[in-house]
């Protein structure tokens, strides 16, 4: 996926296929989220930024952390899906049905670390912005939106695979790595509030 332009990429996602779908693209949000704040963080140095020198230097080295990580997630995503697919097509049975539940399961783990990632890159968002360079501070609440749509997209796709899963331990487990969503959607809509306070 990382080696597709962007054309192909929207061309495989458009068609009749199972996979891309919804999971990678909540994680190529992220990845966007992750890349707009490194923007923002490398144009906040320099003489003018020296004060705030160290944390800009922290930022823009975990947000191409989180952008490598997030790409990863969406070819994962991808995978992960294609092996649900394979899950169903195998004869009906106990063995089916228990291959079916592995691969939601599986399926489900690409979409709640791409939570997990978006919500660290809106934290990143609120770091950044009362010290970043004023000229890109729209790009800060482009991150933030890219970034909600990343946690509220991947968060339905864990959801739609929750219904298979018969581990009561995993089902739990998935409930409460989305259980945090809403909190940092609100810190999202908080930091495009204040740009947009900003600017007006």
């Amino acid at each position: 996926m990382r080696d597709l332009k962007i054309v192909d990429f929207l061309d495989q996602l458009a068609d009749r296929v199972p996979a891309p779908g919804g999971g990678a693209t909540a994680a190529l949000h992220a990845a966007q989220a992750a890349a707009l704040l490194g923007m923002v963080a490398r144009y906040t140095t320099g003489e003018k930024y020296t004060d705030h020198a160290e944390t800009v230097v922290a930022v823009i080295a975990e947000t191409d952390t989180l952008r490598a990580r997030s790409l990863r997630l969406a070819e994962e995503d991808a995978a992960a899906f294609t092996a649900v697919t394979d899950a169903y097509r195998l004869p009906k049975g106990e063995e089916r049905s228990a291959a079916i539940a592995r691969a939601l399961a599986g399926a489900a783990e690409p979409p709640a670390r791409v939570i997990e990632a978006a919500a660290r890159v809106v934290e990143l968002c609120e770091l950044l912005l009362p010290i970043g360079n004023r000229n890109v501070v729209t790009d800060v609440a482009a991150a933030a939106d890219a970034a909600r749509a990343a946690l509220t997209t991947a968060r339905v796709n864990v959801e739609i695979n929750l219904r298979g899963i018969k581990d009561e331990r995993v089902r739990e487990e998935l409930n409460i790595r989305v259980s945090g969503v809403d909190a940092a959607v609100a810190k999202a809509d908080w930091v495009t509030a204040e740009v947009r306070e900003e600017i007006s």
